[in-house]
């Protein structure tokens, strides 16, 4: 299917919605949002760009395979619970610096793990709609 209104649509749309992912990701470990939603709305911007120009091009615009995503968030979510181990904590226990930064306030461990679950959501619903794009063309 093509249409120059969803195509033009979607090339402003994408960016947008990628940076509110970005926003819903700082936002979440101090309000409502976080990794998950984030990622989510991301993955979104995927899948609009599937609608729109097709999986090749979205595969394309995302430049690495979503497994990378999958493993690279999965591996920042497990290293963000280190850290409490080395100050005799349980693991994944929050930790924060005393230091407040104006929009994300507060920094610590929840916001790695966040970033984690950011990537790995990203991965694993980019790779579920390529996946299922591509059964629906074949």
């Amino acid at each position: 299917m093509y249409s120059v209104i969803l195509k033009t649509a979607t090339k402003y749309l994408t960016p947008l919605m990628l940076l509110f992912a970005f926003f819903l990701l700082l936002r979440g470990h101090n309000e409502p949002g976080g990794g998950f939603v984030g990622g989510l709305v991301a993955a979104a911007a995927y899948a609009l760009m599937v609608i729109s120009y097709g999986v090749k091009t979205a595969r394309k615009e995302l430049k690495y395979a979503p497994l990378s995503f999958i493993i690279l968030g999965l591996s920042i979510a497990l290293i963000s619970g280190i850290p409490a181990l080395l100050v005799s904590e349980t693991y994944f226990t929050g930790l924060w610096t005393e230091m407040k930064f104006p929009v994300i306030g507060k920094l610590g461990t929840p916001l790695i793990f966040d970033i984690g679950v950011f990537f790995l959501v990203i991965g694993i619903t980019t790779k579920i709609i390529f996946t299922l794009a591509e059964e629906d063309q074949e």
